[in-house]
């Protein structure tokens, strides 16, 4: 090994250790003695509950891949771990998919002419777009799996650059659909669900044939719903997936697999010599939302600075609750995946990472 290259891996691994320092001060193991364990503990009566399973986390763990290649790894990098609202971002590559198949003909046409008698019709609901769906400006109302929408109304989350006044779960007048952003994890599972049936398979099986088996990811991770989010398909049993955690279910899997995932949306959706999502797709992801500039098609955008502002405007990360992050660095043709740190210290660590690789 160089001089140059010793030095680099040094740096990696002072980046590492640092993330290993800064652990979400999350309990490793759930249950009635957790105190500060899952997103669902925020919510209000009766939404405080798991509809879901879960199960214990690992330590913090991560991935750094440059030039298609790992260049480190720390913890357990192949522990199956809830990834929380990470797989936001990976319903978005569905829908991707389905564009490209030719389920759907027009991003921004209403979710309806598809999809009919699973709550979007009405005259608030009808005009609600898939393009609204991914960017969170849908105003979506109704119940997803009993949830009613409003258990999101003003929630904050710790990288939206504005924050609404009001107090989590209060109900408040819905807007216009596309022209009002609010982070609403029932409205992503509403995606989901339009996505079940437009596939009119299990969205898992899709992820896996279309992604993850093409990619090289390992068969460990899963993907499952809520103890009643089962449904009729075709004459089949099928299990609707959440787009997180958030009342448990969700995804389970480990950080090489997600670096993998982070290495298909850098290679603008090829994976050697397969186009597995069109490049459009991967740039459609990635164009910021009107009205929420820091927000892009379920990918946080790093254009204004404002999400990381220690890295380049082209940065793009998913994030998942408990500090589960995948940043994508164009410029320097390198991914980074995280799990388990403290987010209000991810800037500086993937800082860190990124001095490294200059």
């Amino acid at each position: 090994m160089s001089r140059d290259n010793e030095i680099r891996q040094a740096a990696l691994a002072n980046a590492a250790a640092f993330a290993q320092q800064h652990e979400v001060a999350w309990d490793r193991e759930p249950g009635e003695k957790a105190s500060n364990w899952g997103i669902h503990m925020q919510d209000r009566p009766p939404w405080n509950t798991l509809l879901g399973p879960v199960h214990a986390r690992g330590p913090v763990s991560g991935v750094i891949r440059r030039g298609g290649h790992e260049l480190l790894s720390w913890g357990e990098p192949d522990r199956p771990d809830l990834t929380f609202s990470v797989a936001k971002t990976y319903l978005a590559l569905l829908t991707g998919l389905a564009l490209d198949r030719g389920l759907i003909d027009d991003i921004n046409e209403a979710v309806v002419k598809r999809v009919e008698r699973i709550g979007f019709e009405g005259a608030h609901n009808a005009s609600v777009t898939w393009a609204q769906l991914l960017q969170q400006t849908s105003e979506w109302q109704g119940q997803c799996w009993g949830v009613p929408d409003q258990v999101d109304h003003f929630r904050k989350l710790q990288f939206q650059p504005t924050q609404p006044t009001g107090r989590k779960g209060e109900l408040r007048v819905l807007q216009t659909p596309g022209t009002y952003w609010e982070y609403n994890d029932v409205r992503i599972n509403q995606l989901s669900y339009a996505l079940l049936r437009l596939f009119g398979r299990a969205l898992p099986d899709v992820f896996r044939e279309a992604i993850t088996d093409p990619i090289g990811a390992s068969t460990d991770w899963r993907w499952v719903g809520y103890e009643h989010s089962w449904v009729t398909v075709d004459g089949k049993r099928v299990q609707s997936v959440p787009g997180g955690t958030h009342w448990g279910g969700g995804l389970s899997i480990g950080a090489r697999d997600q670096a993998l995932i982070g290495q298909l949306l850098l290679d603008r959706g090829r994976c050697g010599a397969r186009q597995l999502l069109s490049a459009e797709w991967i740039d459609a992801m990635q164009a910021p939302c009107a009205i929420a500039p820091w927000y892009g098609y379920l990918l946080w955008l790093n254009q204004t600075q404002t999400v990381f502002p220690s890295l380049p405007r082209s940065a793009y990360a998913a994030f998942g609750a408990g500090g589960s992050i995948t940043c994508v660095l164009p410029e320097q043709d390198a991914v980074v995946v995280v799990r388990w740190i403290d987010a209000s210290h991810a800037d500086r660590f993937l800082a860190l990472v990124m001095n490294a690789l200059q």
